[in-house]
């Protein structure tokens, strides 16, 4: 079943990383972050537990670390229930097939997601000519072929339930891409935000590098939708989310993670949609 497997034609190492990468984060007892590069996967159950699962898939090339961190958390040979995506874009899937080859475990994303996942359909080319810096400019290198993960990828329930996670629920926050979800969890509202809006400037070289904590949507350079972008991020700040786990940048929590999220809410024409690049309508200003 595993032979079809493929990464895009365009698939290649990124050479791109940040003070925090091979840094872990215990944010809770049962939720680790943990850096590649520039980008975080999750890990979510307690390290004393066979079950766990692994949220978003790393850099390309980055499965040797990346099973090396969950060996390192739960245990030799330990192996996630499934890997939940909460988009394809490159960053998020880099490792994926070597992981699921290396594990033989399913992956499940939300349904609008699945084309860019089964070889059917490529992400718009990233755009960069955005309001940005280094890491804007250097984005067309980046990979938007879409990968095959033929019958290894199945589609979120269509109820909100996120499989193996019984106290979270999925939420559709499009806008950085159609499918592009995020994970709630009420009890203790833990959120893992994905790339909906991320903590820190990620179009600039030197804040991806220092990874300074700057509350920001979702990466301008691979946002093709900004109108439902900021849908989502209300969406989530409505929530009142008391941990935030994001795609880029350092968990953040408390007062901070409330104060920057009402913020991107309130300036969010400022703060997060460029002023200029080929995805900007000029009258959704």
């Amino acid at each position: 079943m595993n032979k079809d497997l493929s990464y895009g034609n365009d698939y290649k190492y990124i050479p791109a990383t940040s003070v925090n990468s091979g840094d872990g984060i215990e944010v809770l007892p049962d939720l680790y972050c943990h850096t590649i590069q520039i980008v975080n996967i999750i890990l979510v159950g307690k390290p004393d537990s066979k079950d766990f699962v692994l949220v978003d898939a790393g850099m390309p090339n980055s499965a040797d670390k990346i099973i090396t961190t969950i060996e390192n958390r739960f245990g030799e040979n330990s192996r996630p229930k499934a890997i939940l995506l909460t988009h394809g874009h490159f960053d998020h899937v880099g490792a994926i097939i070597d992981l699921v080859k290396h594990w033989d475990i399913p992956v499940y994303a939300h349904e609008l997601e699945l084309p860019f996942l089964t070889g059917k359909m490529s992400y718009p080319e990233a755009d960069p000519t955005v309001e940005g810096g280094m890491v804007a400019k250097m984005s067309p290198m980046f990979p938007n072929e879409p990968i095959n993960l033929g019958s290894n990828v199945e589609k979120l329930p269509s109820d909100g339930s996120v499989p193996h996670l019984p106290e979270f629920r999925w939420i559709h926050t499009p806008g950085h891409s159609p499918g592009h979800v995020s994970f709630f969890r009420e009890a203790d509202r833990a959120l893992i935000a994905g790339d909906a809006f991320v903590t820190v400037k990620q179009e600039y070289l030197y804040k991806v590098l220092t990874q300074e904590q700057e509350i920001s949507g979702p990466p301008r350079y691979f946002t093709p939708d900004w109108a439902a972008a900021f849908e989502s991020v209300k969406k989530l700040e409505a929530l009142k989310p008391k941990t935030a786990i994001t795609g880029h940048g350092l968990p953040m929590s408390g007062e901070l993670l409330e104060s920057s999220l009402k913020k991107l809410v309130e300036e969010f024409d400022q703060i997060a949609i460029p002023d200029h690049g080929k995805y900007i309508d000029k009258h959704s200003h």
